[in-house]
């Protein structure tokens, strides 16, 4: 019996060859993967799940998702420094699929002008260049006769006086808006000696400064922002109560994105009004925080903004550091319409924005740039390829009514779109751009509705209605 038993364990043995394991073995595995793979298809291309839930509903495009949002890299330096080719990039797996100018109109075209217009361009009712005109105005009253700031205060002989005390100079360049903010913010009515009856508290540490400070930069940036929470949780009341939720910040380089990353509750409580405000990278919370304007300082206006004189069509200068900027520049760099320039114009952009009609905003590193802001200063109707970009002030303005919001995945048919617009939606457009211009516009001092009160107003709106006060009043310094 104990022989039997042994000759049949052998032919077992015998009967199935080595490779015939290994099939048998990765069959099940190569079967699992496959039914994984078309599951994920499935979902990719027939849910919404891949979109993001808290999307403005004139950003939410109606193609799903592109992928390659999720290569492009970050970077918290200038946005004009690191080059991509333009011919071989990720995204022509994306960009050189079909697409039509009808196909394009049905998709995020449609939730630009279709809206506006309607099928006939005639229905001009939903053109107001802010959502609700009558409550803005009314609301921004009571902003500006109501609304309370305490300011951190901070000695002249603060080892940080450079990056915590008032500006008291003119800013310049990319940054300049975060600096203008606190400018005006501390020479203005809004500011209270009173922390019992501010309704929000302003930390007035400069990210820009910070980064370029010898003794933090960017390495040591978040200790900064901890040390620096802790100790006015530690001197004062005010964030204990709160947990910091009636705080904010303003930061406009994008390195501000990554600030808190030491100090989690201010990150996810305090109110962040930041250039960088994209609601696809985690960290930025639409509705708690604020997008604020990138406005490169300009010295003067311009005197010709008449839309007879714009003969070309679109205008883009800028180096290629992202996929989205490569993708346009491949389709687009050799058309005689469309000016898609690599690097930056000899002359001035400000003479190509003028006589073009429309003037293309697209996402860097970064989905902020000061072309957008340009763009309105120069009267040209901004093109908006910066998908999860929440643009500027917009609880307040409805950006359908003085832009064009295009789609990654639309880029090659970018011509057809803009050649789309009837001479009568542009006009209606461009004379609306003309109409928000001096919400985008920083003034010394502040006027009304500029970008300075614009942003104060936006603060307003995330204001909280219950004001905790302290049993006993105690004086600071």
């Amino acid at each position: 019996m104990g022989k039997s038993s042994v000759v049949i364990y052998n032919v077992s043995k015998q009967q199935y060859p080595p490779t015939f394991k290994i099939f048998f073995f990765l069959l099940p595995i190569s079967l699992a993967i496959t039914t994984f793979l078309l599951i994920f298809i499935y979902i990719y291309t027939t849910s919404r799940v891949f979109a993001n839930p808290q999307a403005s509903p004139f950003l939410e495009p109606a193609t799903n998702l592109s992928l390659f949002d999720l290569i492009i890299p970050v970077s918290t330096d200038n946005e004009e420094t690191i080059p991509f080719s333009i011919d071989n990039t990720a995204e022509d797996l994306f960009f050189d699929l079909p697409r039509t100018a009808s196909y394009a109109k049905q998709s995020q075209w449609s939730v630009g002008l279709g809206d506006l217009f309607g099928s006939g361009g005639n229905n001009m009712n939903n053109t107001e260049i802010y959502h609700d005109t009558d409550i803005f105005l009314e609301d921004y009253k009571e902003m500006n006769k109501s609304l309370k700031i305490f300011v951190y205060p901070h000695k002249p002989d603060d080892p940080f006086a450079n990056v915590l005390l008032p500006v008291d100079f003119d800013p310049k360049g990319h940054y300049a808006s975060e600096l203008y903010f606190k400018k005006a913010l501390v020479n203005s009515h809004f500011i209270t000696k009173d922390p019992n009856e501010a309704d929000l508290f302003y930390m007035p540490f400069s990210i820009a400064d910070l980064r370029h400070d010898p003794r933090i930069g960017p390495e040591g940036l978040q200790d900064f922002i901890k040390d620096y929470i802790v100790n006015i949780s530690h001197q004062y009341p005010y964030w204990n109560r709160t947990g910091g939720a009636d705080h904010f910040y303003v930061a406009c380089h994008s390195i501000g994105r990554i600030a808190m990353d030491k100090a989690v509750d201010a990150k996810e409580n305090s109110i962040q009004v930041v250039c960088s405000s994209t609601y696809f990278v985690a960290g930025y919370f639409p509705h708690k925080d604020v997008s604020m304007p990138q406005i490169w300082p300009k010295e003067q206006d311009p005197k010709k903004l008449v839309s007879s004189k714009r003969n070309q069509l679109a205008f883009f200068a800028g180096q290629v550091n992202s996929p989205v900027r490569a993708a346009l520049l491949k389709h687009w760099r050799n058309d005689t319409e469309i000016f898609a320039h690599f690097g930056r114009l000899e002359t001035d952009d400000g003479e190509e924005q003028l006589r073009s009609k429309f003037c293309l905003h697209v996402k860097g590193f970064e989905v902020n740039t000061a072309r957008v802001t340009d763009a309105i200063h120069y009267g040209c109707v901004p093109v908006i390829l910066a998908n999860h970009y929440d643009l500027p002030f917009a609880d307040i303005l409805n950006w359908k009514s003085f832009s064009v919001v295009v789609h990654y995945m639309d880029i090659p048919v970018l011509k057809k779109i803009l050649q789309g617009i009837s001479l009568e939606e542009y006009l209606w457009l461009q004379s609306n751009v003309l109409k928000v211009r001096k919400h985008f516009k920083w003034n010394v001092p502040p006027v009304d509705y500029d970008a300075f009160y614009m942003a104060m107003y936006e603060l307003w709106l995330r204001r909280s209605s219950v004001r905790v006060r302290l049993s006993a009043s105690k004086e600071y310094i």
